[in-house]
């Protein structure tokens, strides 16, 4: 466990960085500047929110992996709680479902992103949309307070997914479910890899195996689990090649190793 608060300290100050970073980069692989590679236009893992009611350029830093709200079957009147809000995209996105009787409350723990959101929510002069500081391991919700869940490339993160989703169930009403958008392995990654923590913070190396996924969701006591949407993501090679040598990195491509991008349903 000694992994966890050095973990959660990386992502977090990562997160602070790419709020205060103005360059639009639609990936959620942004990388500091130092790290050339990673700075050039990768849309490997994000989709465009562009068409969807909402959406708001201003909030959307391309971080996410897929399109929850587009699957969440959210209705109007319901309170939907978006874990790892960052600057609030999903969050507006999920607002114009809701609608004036709604409610949307977005997590974060990363104090400039939160700052961002706040900023954004208030300009377009929102008043039942919240963004509260808080840790996914430990919601500062209590029992039975969301009729939705939504998260976009963000539980991949969490070191304790187990705990995570215990959080997800008890936050839910009765009745009430998910649909998350995540990066999952199939296959075993190179161990340089899993232990780059920039990699880590880059939405790759925080996966874990998409059936222990899905088996961490079913040992919560959700039920109706179902993948709404699955891509796989390739990698460029210039990026491969900063971890792995030639040999290995024709291992890998031999390999029936893969990364992919998931959305998933689950109702409690």
């Amino acid at each position: 466990m000694k992994i966890r608060k050095p973990i959660k300290e990386i992502v977090r100050s990562k997160y602070n960085n790419i709020a205060d970073d103005t360059r639009k980069e639609p990936c959620c692989c942004k990388k500091n500047k130092s790290t050339a590679a990673w700075n050039k236009d990768y849309t490997i893992f994000s989709d465009s929110y562009k068409q969807m009611d909402g959406y708001h350029e201003e909030a959307d830093l391309g971080l996410g992996c897929g399109l929850p709200t587009e699957f969440a079957r959210i209705s109007e009147g319901d309170t939907v709680l978006d874990l790892g809000s960052g600057a609030g995209n999903d969050c507006f996105v999920a607002r114009a479902l809701v609608g004036e009787t709604g409610r949307v409350i977005g997590i974060d723990f990363a104090d400039k992103m939160l700052e961002k959101a706040r900023e954004n929510s208030h300009s377009l002069g929102y008043t039942n949309v919240e963004f509260l500081k808080g840790d996914i391991e430990q919601l500062p919700l209590g029992n039975n307070e969301a009729d939705v869940v939504i998260s976009n490339c963000v539980l991949n993160l969490v070191p304790d997914k187990k705990r995570a989703f215990g959080e997800i169930y008890r936050v839910l009403k009765p009745g009430g479910y998910f649909s998350v958008s995540d990066i999952v392995i199939s296959g075993k990654l190179p161990d340089k890899l899993l232990q780059e923590a920039e990699m880590y913070a880059g939405c790759v190396a925080g996966a874990i195996p998409k059936t222990d996924y899905l088996e961490i969701i079913h040992n919560q006591g959700f039920i109706q689990i179902s993948i709404q949407k699955e891509k796989e993501v390739e990698i460029p090679d210039e990026i491969l090649e900063k971890y792995l040598d030639k040999q290995e990195l024709n291992d890998y491509k031999n390999s029936k190793t893969g990364i992919f991008s998931i959305t998933v349903y689950a109702s409690k």
